[in-house]
């Protein structure tokens, strides 16, 4: 079986792109592929594939490449694609019930067994075909389903109580929007920070960076 010890975030962070690469080329029933021609696909280069995949054991014959639904079934089984951990949710506003309706939650690993909300107008609404519970309730249901992960959908400053609250369940490992880092306070947790500021200053950035070199070339001609 592949090797998964040390390695690297960067890597582990390439193979839900991989992972997808592969499915569109199944889509339009492309059956092998070099590590060169998914190179040029995925703008990496050949050689940072190979790498990559090395990372996890032998993958591919010299001569032929990857059988491509080979290679993404491996892909899934080092994603742990197939494992429908029990995943909770808590805040059900607008964020959080865009998640919980529109994530594909079942082929990414992950299984959403609960909601959570203290908002009375929220509080037993249906949404994908789970009733909203109310956080009171939360001990109650983590003592009986035993969710392994949570997904944060709460503002700042209730991120620690909550967090605090879930790991004294049993829960350690969050998806986090909640723009508090976890980290801070916590020891051992697998955390997930998603910052979606961050990505558009990032863009922000990108685009000024782009207008400015454009600018500067024709100030040079």
């Amino acid at each position: 079986m592949a090797k998964h010890q040390g390695v690297s975030l960067s890597v582990i962070k390439r193979l839900p792109r991989y992972y997808r690469f592969l499915g569109d080329l199944l889509k339009k029933d492309v059956t092998r592929i070099s590590s060169r021609e998914l190179a040029q696909l995925m703008q990496l280069t050949a050689s940072q594939i190979r790498q990559d995949l090395n990372c996890f054991g032998g993958f591919g014959q010299q001569g032929y490449g990857y059988n491509v639904a080979d290679l993404r079934r491996e892909i899934g089984s080092i994603l742990g694609l197939d494992r429908n951990i029990p995943t909770i949710l808590i805040g059900v506003g607008n964020l959080g019930r865009t998640i919980a309706r529109h994530m594909d939650f079942e082929s990414s690993g992950f299984q959403l067994v609960g909601l959570f909300d203290n908002n009375p107008s929220v509080i037993g609404q249906s949404v994908r075909g789970l009733t909203v519970s109310d956080v009171a309730q939360l001990d109650e249901f983590c003592h009986a389903r035993q969710p392994k992960a949570a997904i944060l959908c709460i503002p700042r400053e209730v991120a620690r109580a909550t967090a605090e609250r879930l790991i004294s369940l049993g829960v350690t490992s969050f998806w986090n929007f909640s723009h508090y880092d976890l980290l801070l306070d916590f020891e051992g947790l697998i955390v997930e920070n998603v910052h979606l500021g961050d990505s558009l200053m990032t863009l922000s950035y990108r685009i000024h960076a782009g207008e400015q070199a454009k600018e500067n070339s024709i100030q040079s001609n």
